[in-house]
């Protein structure tokens, strides 16, 4: 009995605070001629609660550290869905306003951001130079970045985000379940919202979608999809085998 409890203390200090602090990077290559030598970085669903911003600057300090060309941020910036639960959204944006890349950082926003008053976290994040997409585009010359409203709290319109792009298109939305009526025509959709499930035994216990588990994470190649296991824990403040990451996605 006493070796079983022993085990359980072990294992509850393990999946509450070692691996949802461990930061990994998932890198993956894409093959695509007209984005050939482009380096993204992609993070999503910090979750940031109130005592989090050493977290959070660690995930800024390991973002720079990769020295992209482009960074882009797939929502879910606060933490549950009252603002006492999260650290100061101006807090947040400031030390996201310290990512550094060659064009510059690019976000979308989520659920959690929709229910806290997105108005006022996308003041924030403008504020610090980020770009806000809300069904809209932003050409850089060699490519343009989408994005699309939550589908939750908002109104993507993905025909509306691609208005007068004429070149190559990274896309941005905070869920999958979009990916279905995003055209051809894109050469790669980001995505977050799922946490890869955040508890993995086999297979992710639960998935936020209605795909249920098959597009919980990793890079879909027929889809041209990627959808990522995000940073922060919702609901249960728990990751176990699903390890938080930011991703590096060199095309070659």
């Amino acid at each position: 009995m006493k070796f079983i409890l022993v085990f359980l203390f072990i294992l509850f200090l393990y999946v509450s605070v070692i691996e949802p602090n461990i930061l990994t990077v998932k890198r993956i290559t894409v093959s695509d001629e007209r984005l050939k030598g482009l380096k993204i970085v992609f993070a999503s669903d910090f979750h940031v609660k109130p005592h989090e911003k050493y977290r959070l600057e660690r995930i800024v300090k390991k973002i720079n550290e990769q020295n992209p060309d482009v960074i882009l941020l797939g929502g879910d910036y606060v933490n549950g869905h009252k603002k006492g639960n999260t650290l100061n959204v101006d807090i947040i944006a400031g030390l996201l306003g310290d990512l550094k890349s060659r064009y510059g950082t690019v976000a979308v926003m989520g659920n959690h951001d929709g229910w806290q008053g997105k108005k006022e976290i996308i003041e924030a994040f403008e504020t610090e130079g980020i770009t806000v997409l809300e069904n809209s585009n932003r050409n850089f010359g060699e490519f343009t970045v989408a994005g699309v409203e939550d589908l939750q709290t908002g109104m993507p319109d993905i025909k509306k985000a691609l208005s007068g792009v004429k070149n190559s298109v990274i896309f941005l939305s905070h869920t999958p379940d979009i990916i279905e009526h995003v055209p051809d025509s894109v050469n790669l959709t980001l995505c977050g919202h799922t946490h890869g499930g955040q508890v993995v035994i086999v297979k992710p216990l639960t998935v936020p979608s209605k795909y249920g588990t098959k597009y919980a994470y990793g890079y879909y190649e027929n889809e041209r999809m990627f959808v990522s296991r995000g940073l922060g824990t919702s609901i249960l403040p728990l990751r176990f085998n699903c390890f938080p990451e930011i991703v590096v996605i060199n095309f070659i």
